[in-house]
């Protein structure tokens, strides 16, 4: 096992700005942008339209399937139409922002704050060291008279890549400090996104924004449009929210206290870690492996119940909560989090049928652990023993760095062994044997099958089982 350690510090400076200025750059409070209609928009193009639901083809560049409805907002150029972007009629100063967005396969738009500063929006699935052109990187400025080479400059990457896979939805929030300008009109103070959160990961934090990002519809001001770019891809919009900014994060806040400085453990290789994992409605796991990989892709397994707990892109492990003073003997993951069950559970159970109800623990059916041996390129195969068969399960992570694959074997075989595969909101079979899952958070892909998956719903939500037999394998991509 390899562990490498990283301490960071924060400090920051603040500006002393009068209530006079500050009550100016407060946007009305507006809980949700309505997409009924687009009528909350200046002028949109033909391009742009209103749908109940979006999926995208992986394999497939610029295209999104919709449906009839109301709810997203989605924008599909074509080659005929290379689209228009599209502002809102409501202006904006300082603000908070919140939404949901979804990227078609190579699609690339961006989110332009008072309509000059852009935040990249960007198909980025798998890259391994994220630049400002990114999803997620705060956008270059731009330089005519520069030689060439150098007329972009002053942009700013994410901290790491917590991108999703296309069709898959991610959740953006934006703290942002409009421009202070005094009497005569004369700025005073740069704008600044004092935090960027994408797919629940802090990816800026802070960031001064010297004047406007490549692509901006005007100078710098005090109250703008949220303008959203749509002429460079297909994107898919929901739940866009935008609310006042709290006057305590001005400035990035105070910043500071008794907070201990992070224990980071980085995977510049296949690294592990035993520790607690806390998991959906407060159950923590007390027997627990996180597995690290340098494609940045990682999981936690249960080793109580044999069970793939969840996956996350971008950085390893927080181990601060099990390291710092006496500590509580959990970790946290870094990265965009990815959960594949409500709850620790049995991966293995038997039924009569695909619908009988699933067992809540191992008891009888002669589980044991047996820890996991190492493969030839160092990477864990857990191994147990339920209803007299010896399981091995093969987690590793793909080498484009775009999910998991898993291969489950048994040494004999076991009657009517079903596998849990998932445990959603809801799961849709895209095409045969690809499946959509938890509000488009993650797709699994089965080939070559034996046996076909089973969606079965239990207490208002969905699983996703399958019977077992000598070996599967399948791919979870996210």
């Amino acid at each position: 096992m390899k562990f490498n350690f990283l301490k960071l510090g924060t400090t920051a400076s603040v500006l002393l700005l009068s209530s006079a200025l500050v009550s100016a750059q407060q946007p009305t409070a507006q809980p949700e942008i309505g997409l009924n209609d687009l009528s909350s928009f200046k002028d949109p193009g033909k391009t742009w339209f209103i749908s109940s639901g979006v999926t995208a083809e992986l394999n497939t560049t610029n295209s999104l399937n919709t449906a009839k409805g109301s709810g997203v907002l989605v924008n599909i150029p074509t080659k005929k139409n290379h689209g228009s972007d599209l502002s809102t009629i409501a202006e904006h100063g300082d603000m908070l922002l919140e939404l949901d967005y979804l990227m078609a396969k190579g699609s690339n738009s961006g989110v332009y704050l008072q309509g000059i500063y852009e935040i990249q929006l960007e198909d980025s699935w798998g890259v391994k060291i994220p630049l400002s052109s990114n999803n997620g990187g705060i956008y270059e400025r731009w330089d005519d008279s520069k030689p060439e080479g150098q007329k972009g400059y002053g942009g700013y990457a994410p901290r790491q890549n917590t991108a999703k896979a296309p069709g898959l939805w991610q959740h953006l929030k934006v703290a942002f400090q409009a421009p202070r300008f005094d009497a005569s009109g004369n700025k005073v103070s740069n704008a600044r996104i004092l935090t960027v959160d994408l797919n629940g990961v802090i990816i800026h934090d802070n960031v001064e924004l010297f004047g406007p990002t490549r692509g901006a519809n005007s100078k710098e001001k005090a109250l703008g449009s949220l303008r959203l770019q749509g002429d460079h891809g297909a994107v898919a919009f929901r739940n866009i929210k935008i609310a006042p900014l709290p006057l305590e994060m001005l400035n990035g806040g105070q910043k500071g206290g008794n907070n201990p400085d992070p224990i980071y453990i980085d995977a510049p290789s296949n690294t592990m870690i035993r520790s607690f994992v806390d998991v959906a409605e407060h159950q923590r796991v007390v027997h627990a492996i996180s597995v690290g990989s340098s494609q940045q892709v990682h999981y936690s397994y249960d080793l109580d119940n044999g069970l793939l707990l969840q996956a996350w892109r971008g950085e390893f492990i927080d181990a601060t909560p099990m390291w710092h003073e006496r500590g509580n003997g959990s970790s946290k993951a870094r990265g965009s989090l990815t959960p594949f069950t409500k709850k620790p559970v049995p991966s293995i159970t038997k039924l009569a049928n695909s619908q009988s109800a699933w067992l809540t623990d191992t008891t009888g059916t002669g589980f044991r652990t047996k820890g996991y041996i190492m493969d030839t390129e160092d990477r864990p195969e857990f191994k147990y023993h339920i209803y007299g068969a010896l399981v091995t399960d093969a987690i590793k992570a793909l080498e484009n760095g775009q999910g998991l694959s898993r291969e489950i074997s048994l040494d004999k075989p076991i009657d009517n062994a079903y596998l849990l595969l998932a445990d959603a909101v809801d799961i849709t079979e895209l095409s045969k044997g690809f499946f959509l899952v938890d509000d488009q958070s993650f797709y699994l892909k089965f080939e070559n099958s034996k046996d076909k998956p089973v969606i079965r719903e239990v207490n208002g939500r969905k699983e996703l089982v399958i019977l077992l037999r000598d070996k599967l394998n399948y791919s979870i991509l996210f």
